[in-house]
């Protein structure tokens, strides 16, 4: 992790130490976590991945989650770590909660090998028990890939089994060129759970004509999914397709992920 980052993390691991003492009586929790996705691409090309983590609830509130993955799509393949944390305090119509990951790793394109690098820290706030607000930012650091993504965002429950949220993400820095407008939908039960969503907007930049003058825009995107999650004897299960369109290159992909749960330490197993 580059030192970009340990402001971030510093002020992460101050709030959950914070957050620990309060909720030292709580159980903590240990799962692991795989995943595998299979893709198809424009041209007859085709990838794949997987990833394997493992998730340590400090308290109810407070979790740390470890990973490593690996993915290859056509003539690019790239592997990376992730650390992620995040801890939540206060009332439940009043919660606060903040968030922190970070990506690392590299790769080939072909035989040009190239640095991944993604960091990312957001902060939400509940207003009752309906609405929920949501800040991000995300710093991409990608081969020649480079920019500064802040997103907003909004979700509210309307009843306990149905949850909509909207979010706009909108370049600041760098050359990502992105700007997108997503929505999602989540419906829940308690033995099956759904999810959709989709994202429209730009997600390259303007590139300017030094001949003509002219700026060709940047290329549009418009993506969708559609998933669901399902509780099975000691785990999760959950599986998501999506598909994207970047300006007539189109990416479709199926993803299935298990968490297992190892038993919270203090309670039966």
């Amino acid at each position: 992790m580059n030192t970009r980052s340990a402001p971030l993390w510093i002020a992460l691991a101050a709030v959950a130490g914070a957050a620990l003492p309060s909720a030292a009586a709580a159980d903590s929790d240990d799962r692991l976590t795989f995943s595998g996705n299979a893709s198809a691409l424009t041209g007859d090309h085709a990838g794949g991945g997987g990833a394997a983590g493992w998730i340590h609830n400090f308290t109810d509130s407070t979790l740390f989650d470890v990973e490593g993955e690996y993915e290859a799509l056509a003539n690019a393949h790239w592997e990376f770590g992730s650390l992620s944390a995040s801890t939540s305090f206060g009332p439940p119509g009043g919660k606060l909660s903040l968030s922190a990951e970070a990506h690392e790793g590299a790769g080939h394109i072909g035989t040009q090998p190239f640095d991944y690098r993604i960091e990312a820290a957001g902060i939400a706030r509940s207003f009752g028990s309906h609405l929920s607000l949501q800040a991000e930012d995300r710093q991409f650091d990608v081969d020649t890939t480079h920019g500064n993504l802040p997103k907003l965002g909004a979700s509210f429950a309307w009843t306990p089994a149905i949850a909509t949220g909207v979010a706009y993400a909108h370049t600041v820095a760098g050359n990502l060129g992105t700007n997108l407008l997503s929505v999602r939908i989540d419906t829940y039960s308690t033995s099956l759970n759904w999810l959709a969503g989709a994202a429209f907007g730009t997600a390259s930049p303007a590139v300017l004509n030094l001949e003509t003058g002219v700026v060709q825009p940047g290329k549009r995107l418009n993506e969708g999914f559609l998933g669901f999650a399902t509780p099975l004897s000691s785990g999760k299960l959950t599986v998501v397709a999506d598909y994207l369109d970047l300006a007539g290159i189109r990416r479709a992909t199926l993803t299935v992920s298990y968490i297992f749960d190892l038993g919270a330490h203090g309670r039966p197993r």
